[in-house]
């Protein structure tokens, strides 16, 4: 399933690292931040809960990025 989802973020090298993040959380098949759009196209594995895993995709990208917003 793919969803995409509203963020606030002030630049593109933290949209980047928002990206990597967001790859790198268990329950996500593949992520894309695109910083012109302000948008988080998020694919996520077969059987996970959306609601569950960006979650844990946003404190993944606060670590990174403490003032990021993704809007759920």
């Amino acid at each position: 399933m793919k969803k995409t989802y509203k963020i606030e973020v002030d630049c593109a090298n933290c949209a980047n690292l928002m990206e990597d993040a967001a790859r790198k959380t268990a329950g996500v098949q593949s992520a894309t931040v695109n910083f012109m759009t302000q948008k988080m196209i998020v694919e996520f594995e077969e059987g996970k809960a959306p609601e569950t895993v960006m979650q844990d995709v946003l404190k993944a990208c606060k670590k990174v990025e403490p003032d990021c917003e993704v809007f759920i």
